[in-house]
């Protein structure tokens, strides 16, 4: 399944795993490409040597392109950049902010930029400043959020720009993939997903949230911030919910979510703990390779896009 956006990276399907924090690391990473999509390590809160020892590790499983995802709010975002550069990272990919003062020094490195985008105005902004493709995402999807949905922002993206469109949030199968195509993007980013994969480092409990969750199981905190999360409901969302209508301070609400991630994923505190996923949760029911999902998916699509018609007579 060959597009503008597989040879732009030299990886065999149009799939790209999803940065996230605390989840995304070199097991995955390597997986994801070995099995011919984009696997990404999440640089999130990381320090410098962390990544460094990613970058390596996943080195050492496969030869096939990988990808760094750096959140640019990162209080190491510098060193974190120049560690991409010097590593010679084939794919970098960013969110929260914009990479522009990186550009050159990674465009130099011969890496190849991909930002994620919440809006036309961005993506635009992007291009301009050297983006080989833009990863369009919308509101359904896991953690950081926008506001427009994938539906209504892709296509929008698509007309704005020349570059390759990257579709995410609420995809997790080949119908998702076929949707997207049939919307103009080139391929897709996928997260919650590959959270329930075999590869994936999580704590069983944030594997079996996912697997166990219905379509009305997520919740935005942080709209009151400026900060809007899409997480899975949970006691620790009740309390946020909670604090966020009596008028808490943003002091207040990052006190209660400090390191609420990172006990989800690494310690099973599914309660207390922040659970980030998609409103696609709903529709992960299994927990497969990453092999099995990312030729499931292809194998469905393929399908559904050669069908004659999609309509009866």
């Amino acid at each position: 399944m060959h597009t503008e956006l597989t040879h732009l990276l030299g990886i065999e399907y149009p799939i790209l795993q999803g940065g996230m924090a605390w989840v995304a690391e070199y097991h995955l990473a390597a997986a994801v490409s070995n099995a011919g999509g984009l696997g990404q390590i999440g640089a999130g809160g990381a320090t410098g040597d962390w990544l460094r020892m990613q970058i390596r590790e996943v080195r050492k499983r496969t030869e096939n392109p990988f990808g760094v995802n750096l959140m640019l709010l990162n209080p190491k975002a510098d060193e974190i950049a120049g560690i991409v550069a010097e590593e010679k990272v084939p794919v970098v990919t960013t969110g929260a902010g914009t990479p522009e003062k990186y550009m050159q020094m990674w465009k130099d490195a011969g890496i190849k930029v991909i930002p994620v985008v919440s809006s036309v105005a961005f993506a635009r902004r992007m291009e301009r400043c050297g983006a080989d493709a833009v990863v369009a995402e919308g509101c359904e999807s896991g953690g950081h959020i926008g506001e427009s949905t994938t539906m209504a922002l892709v296509p929008q993206v698509v007309d704005a720009v020349h570059i390759p469109v990257v579709a995410a949030g609420g995809i997790a199968d080949g119908r998702g993939l076929a949707a997207s195509f049939m919307l103009g993007a080139k391929g897709i980013q996928m997260g919650t997903r590959f959270v329930a994969t075999k590869e994936a480092r999580v704590h069983e409990n944030y594997k079996q949230k996912i697997l166990d969750a219905k379509d009305i199981d997520t919740r935005v905190t942080g709209r009151s911030t400026g900060h809007p999360v899409r997480v899975l409901r949970n006691e620790m969302v009740k309390t946020y919910t909670e604090m966020e209508r009596a008028g808490a301070s943003f002091e207040e609400l990052e006190e209660l979510t400090s390191g609420a991630l990172k006990r989800a994923v690494e310690d099973g505190d599914v309660g207390d703990g922040s659970v980030m996923a998609g409103q696609i949760s709903g529709l992960v029911h299994e927990e497969l390779s990453c092999k099995e999902l990312i030729l499931q998916i292809v194998e469905e699509a393929d399908r559904l896009l050669t069908k004659t018609t999609f309509y009866e007579d």
